[in-house]
Formats: C-alpha cells, sequence, structure tokens
C-alpha cells in the first residue's frame, strides 16, 4: 500500500498549526496512540524542515508526515527534501502542484468552487482540499459529488465531531482536521495530552463507520 491510499484508508489528516517545535513529537505520539497516523505540520511553524525531519526519525514509516499551508514551490520542495510526504495548500498554484508531482508526494492544494476544484485535479492533485468547508457545509459537498463524482474530496476547516459524519454521508474521501482536534496552546500537561488522544480517538472512531 502506497502512501496516499494509506491516507485515504486513514481518512483523518491532523493539523498541527502554531505548535512549537518541542511539542511536536509529544502531539504526534499523542494522535498516534489515538489511531490518527497522518500529520500536517504548517509551514509557518518554526524551523518547520527541522520538526519535519525530527518526526520522521523518530516515527519512521508509522506516520505520514507531510507540510501545510504551503503556498508556492519553492517553499514545497524545502519541505519535501526534509522528508514531508505530502503538500497541503489552502489555494490552487499549479507550480506548487507540478513540484510535489515532481518529487513523487502526494499533492493536496485548497480549492473551493467547481472551476479551481477541476483545475486542480487536471493539473496532478491527488486530493483536493476543500477549504473552508465548514462555511459551506456537508450540503455543499453533496452537489459537488453529482457532476464531479470522480474527483476525491476533502473537507478542511471547522470540521468537528459534531458534523464529521455528516461529510462522509455526503461522499469527503478524507477530512482535515485542525483545532477542534489539536490546539496546541492547551497543551501544557501529561492530562493535556491525553485528552488529545481521547479526542483523536473519537474521531477515528467516527471515520472508521465509513
Amino acid at each position: 500500500m502506497n502512501q496516499l491510499e494509506r491516507l485515504k484508508e486513514g481518512k483523518l489528516v491532523a493539523v498541527i498549526r502554531g505548535a512549537q517545535p518541542e511539542q511536536v513529537i509529544q502531539i504526534a505520539r499523542a494522535l498516534q496512540e489515538g489511531g490518527i497516523v497522518s500529520l500536517e505540520i504548517t509551514a509557518d511553524t518554526p524551523k518547520v524542515c527541522s520538526v519535519i525531519e525530527r518526526v520522521k526519525e523518530t516515527f519512521g514509516d508509522d506516520i505520514i508526515v507531510g507540510a501545510g499551508t504551503v503556498l508556492d514551490p519553492e517553499t514545497a520542495r524545502a519541505v519535501i527534501m526534509a522528508g514531508a510526504e505530502f503538500i497541503f495548500s489552502p489555494t490552487v498554484n499549479v507550480e506548487t502542484i507540478k513540484m510535489a508531482k515532481r518529487y513523487g508526494v502526494i499533492s493536496i492544494p485548497g480549492a473551493l468552487t467547481p472551476t479551481e476544484i477541476l483545475t486542480a485535479y487536471e493539473h496532478g492533485a491527488d486530493l483536493i482540499k476543500v477549504f473552508p468547508a465548514g462555511a459551506m457545509g456537508a450540503g455543499y459537498f453533496k452537489d459537488l459529488k453529482g457532476p464531479l463524482p470522480h474527483i476525491p474530496l476533502m473537507p478542511t476547516g471547522g470540521i468537528t465531531l459534531d458534523n464529521i459524519g455528516d461529510y462522509f454521508k455526503a461522499g469527503a474521501a478524507a477530512a482535515g482536521l485542525g483545532s477542534a482536534l489539536v490546539n496546541p496552546a492547551k497543551l501544557q500537561t501529561e492530562e493535556s495530552y491525553k485528552e488529545l488522544t481521547k479526542t483523536a480517538q473519537a474521531f477515528y472512531k467516527l471515520a472508521a463507520g465509513w
């Protein structure tokens, strides 16, 4: 099974935004214990390349680690060289998609309209991150799957325990989980990391039902 198949099978990608470098390994371990093994570390994380390298050194193939908020091909190449296995972007940047495909990593650009979604897919995107999904609602996914049933969509932004099932029911291939799962500012104690694992387990169980 390749990394794209693993990511789709796991259905969930945890977005780690605003974390300090020294937090990331503990966050990754807490998420892994909760069943979530695909982790996006945003490119604005201090020393992001070093952080990605450390995650890969620590977990090897047990975790799929990628970079998020990648706005340009230069950043994409830097994080790929550090070991990123997928590239998340908030927008459709064709050159960034090309860079990811050049190095054989998963490309997940962000799009919202049918035109943006199709454009990203035609240029080689593996999954399309529909962002911000929460502003549109799960019904929007059902509408998109009508004319674009062949394009795998991944809602990100505003996904919670209360609504994630609605998106999978509407045809989502996977889901990106942000602050409803990982809020680094609140991770200050051992107990808070245990709570993170419990929340990850709750999302994992819901996703497994689809």
